[in-house]
Formats: C-alpha cells, structure tokens, sequence
C-alpha cells in the first residue's frame, strides 16, 4: 500500500482528476501518489492566492516574521518523519536527508530575523525620502528534485515574509515530503497565503505564461530556464532563475593532499553528485595529480553505495530515469573515446538507479564529460600547471554558478578567486551556502539572486515616497 497526498489549496485539501505514481529510485517500487493538476486546479490556487494576498500582505512584518519562523520551527520539529519520507522518494542517504530538512528549517528562522528594509534616502527640513519595498503579489515558484524541501523553503521564507503570496510547484519526481509539509503547515499560516501543487511537466508552462503571477521563482536546468524567461516575457513578469553549472574546482601543489582530496571529493559526490554548485570538474596541479587522484580512487572503491534508507550508505542512487540515462551516457561516452574510468564500489543488484562513483583520469577538454554538466556521481579529473591557463580553462563554459580554490597560498587564493567568473567562490572549502550570502549565477547559470537581503528583495517592488514638507504658519 502507497501514501496518497493531497494538495494544500486555501487551507484544504485540494485533489485533481488524474494521479502522478511516485517511485523509489533504490528498487523502483511505487512509495506513494499525488494529484496531477491541470489548467483548473492552478486556477483554484490562483484564486486561493489572490484572495489571501490583501490581508496577508497589511500584516505587519513582526507577525510575518514570526509566521516564516513557525515554519521553520515546524520543519524542525518533524524532522524524523520528513526525513524518513524524503529518503522513500528521493533515495538520499537518511542522514542527508535529516541534514536537509533541519538545513530548511533553519533557513526559514535565518530568513525571519530580517528587519524591514525602509531605507532613509534624506531627511531634512525640506524633504524626507523613504525607499519602501513592498510585495509583487501572488508568485509562483518551482523547486526541483536534488533538494526539494531546502530549495522550496528558499523561495517561501523571503517571498511570505516580504508580503506576498505563493503557489509553488515541486518537481514531480519529488512531491510529497514537501505536500507533507503543506499539511503541517495548515495550522501555522492563514489559508491561501502557501498553496502548493503537483502536476507533471505540463504544469508548469501553465504557470510561467500566466498571467496573475507577479513573480515566477525556478530552479532547474539553463534549458528549461530560457523556457521560463520567454514564456515570462509577455507579462513581464519579474524572474529569479537559479539554472545550472559546471562548477570548476583548482588544487594548486601546496596542498595538504589526503586533506584537500577528501574535501574535494565531497564537493563532488554528496548527494550523488545531484547538487547545482557541486564540483563538476576538477583542475589539479601536475605535481600532486597523482597523488589526490589515487585518495579520491580509494574513497571512491571503498564508501558504499545502496538504499539510502540503509544506516551507513554513502550514496543513494540517481533520483531519476531521465537523469539516470544522461549521466550512464556521459561514462558510455567517455569509455568509447578511450579514456580512463576509474570506478567506484559496486552498488546492490536490482532495479535501484545506482550509478557507481566514477572518476575519468585527465580527459581531454574537448571532451563530453569535461564540457558538459553531469549532475551526477562522476567527475573528470585534468593535469595543469600553469595559473594563468587553467583561470581561462575554468572559465571557458557558458556557465557560470561556483568554483572552488584549493591553496595554502591566502594572496594566490583571492588572486585567482577574482578571475574566476563564478557567482560563489569557495576557498579551501565547498558547498558553504549561509542565508545571509548572496547567491547568484553569473552568464547562463542564471538571472537575479536568492539568499542575502538581496534574495528578500527580489520578492519586491522599491517604492520611493518622496515628502515636501510645507512650512508651517507662525
């Protein structure tokens, strides 16, 4: 027997005439359903918004920030159980999945803690000039399957706690934890402020060209992302597209290797590869190739891989088919051009979407694997060994999300962090988002910001109040 979830439409259930099947990626077994919504479900939720969006957005922000913090709080407070269900349907290990829903959960109380931001432009006998940020309205949003609950709640805390309300889609790969949360959430918002959908890809050019929504938030591939935008355009309506990256990392030869190797490693491979800003390949200097190759290897052989709901597994498998296919192609690709795959631990016999982690030994860069972005568990390793070359290797792509920067070397390390066209650079470290950072893409990895002050103002529209003051009659 499978979980059916209904909808959160205006407070309530809301069901739909046809049903999405979801799967377990570990052995294909079906773990539950949801409604497949069409043109006039996304009305019903529309409306629901519209009709929400005038008190919600006259409350004042102090109980807006302490709505946007239950919702955190609520997060924390089922974690077990959301993490349980979210392994069932994405195939993470379970204790990155509990690392997910509390990283959620702690990104809407970090979200809640900002003041209104009215900025005081003059005030003298003369004038006064405010600059006022007040909401679009009613936005829709779209979060993907790689983190459906973390990046769903990047885009709910700040458009909620700037006055707006939302109908925000879930991929259909993976719905339910985050209708779960609609469920919990009943209690802690009015209705209609968060009205949450299901629906497969048809939904959400229904969405992106309607014309109610003020805003359209998405994340996704830079494909679908010009989608989006041209769809967007008609209406003008406001953007935040976080889109995709191949993520250029560089290890100088200063390094501590067996230190520096394990990070990166990670920065690769957490959640099979499956993460936007994860390395997606990997510059290492000649003299210490060898050397951070053979400790990613071993880690690669020796780490295992299987049903994430297991106590101790590494890796789960690829969420999807579709993702499946595209990154078994890229290892298919590169074994017919020759070159060295070096393999991972083999995972567990079955039906599972279990690609091993897989490392391609120093690629040409021409390459598939080099140039395109595999969002999955296999980097290509290159040999460099001059700085100034291997800037331009990292920032040859139409890409342009995060890099990361592996050096003893403070002065070498901002140096090169400065070139390198990328909207986050990590030193030393990878995958360090905060709340408080900026988060943006630079070129085709995507248009506007998420996180930071900035990300709560893309919900926002400036208003400038402008007061001349009349003199008073003695």
């Amino acid at each position: 027997m499978t979980d059916y979830l209904p909808m959160t439409v205006g407070g309530v259930d809301l069901d739909a005439e046809k049903r999405l099947q979801i799967l377990n990626p570990a052995d294909g077994s079906p773990v539950g359903e949801t409604p497949d919504a069409g043109e006039a479900e996304l009305e019903t939720a529309i409306a629901a918004a519209q009709a929400a969006f005038p008190k919600w957005a006259a409350t004042p922000w102090a109980e807006r920030q302490a709505a946007v913090a239950a919702i955190g709080q609520t997060l924390l407070d089922n974690a077990d159980e959301l993490a349980r269900m979210l392994t069932r349907e994405h195939g993470k290990p379970i204790d990155q999945a509990a690392f997910e829903i509390n990283a959620a959960g702690q990104w809407c109380l970090a979200t809640s803690s900002y003041a209104d931001p009215v900025t005081v432009v003059e005030d003298t006998p003369e004038h006064r000039i405010e600059t006022h940020h007040v909401p679009i309205g009613v936005v829709g949003a779209i979060s993907p399957w790689n983190f459906p609950v973390l990046l769903s709640m990047w885009k709910i805390g700040p458009a909620l706690l700037a006055g707006n309300t939302m109908v925000l889609k879930p991929s259909p790969f993976t719905p339910m934890t985050v209708l779960k949360i609609g469920q919990l959430l009943r209690s802690v918002l009015p209705a209609g402020v968060l009205n949450l959908i299901t629906g497969g890809d048809h939904l959400g050019p229904l969405m992106t060209s309607h014309e109610a929504f003020g805003k359209i938030s998405f994340t996704g591939s830079t494909a679908t992302g010009r989608k989006v935008m041209q769809s967007a355009a008609p209406t003008l309506k406001r953007l935040t597209l976080e889109l995709g990256g191949n993520d250029a990392a560089i290890v100088f030869p200063d390094v501590d290797v067996r230190d520096t190797a394990e990070k990166l490693f990670w920065s690769a491979f957490t959640n099979a590869g499956q993460i936007c800003v994860a390395t997606k390949r990997a510059y290492v200097h000649e003299e210490v190739y060898d050397a951070v190759r053979d400790v990613m290897a071993e880690m690669a052989r020796t780490l295992p891989i299987g049903d994430g709901s297991q106590q101790g597994v590494a890796f789960g498998p690829v969420q999807n088919r579709p993702q499946y296919d595209r990154v078994r192609d890229l290892i298919a690709d590169s074994r017919a051009s020759g070159h060295t795959v070096i393999e991972g631990a083999a995972p567990p016999p079955g039906d599972g979407l279990f690609v091993p982690v897989t490392l391609i030994d120093n690629p040409p860069e021409s390459s598939r694997i080099v140039q395109e972005e595999q969002f999955g568990p296999v980097l290509p390793l290159m040999r460099f060994s001059d700085e100034k070359d291997v800037i331009a290797l990292a920032n040859a792509s139409e890409f342009g999300l995060a890099a990361t920067v592996w050096t003893k070397d403070e002065d070498r390390a901002m140096r090169v962090a400065s070139q390198l066209e990328a909207g986050s650079v990590w030193i030393n470290e990878g995958l360090a988002l905060s709340p408080f950072a900026a988060f943006a893409g630079h070129k085709q990895s995507g248009v506007g910001q998420e996180n930071g002050l900035g990300g709560l103002l893309e919900y926002t529209n400036p208003k400038t109040v402008t007061l001349r003051r009349v003199p008073v009659a003695a």
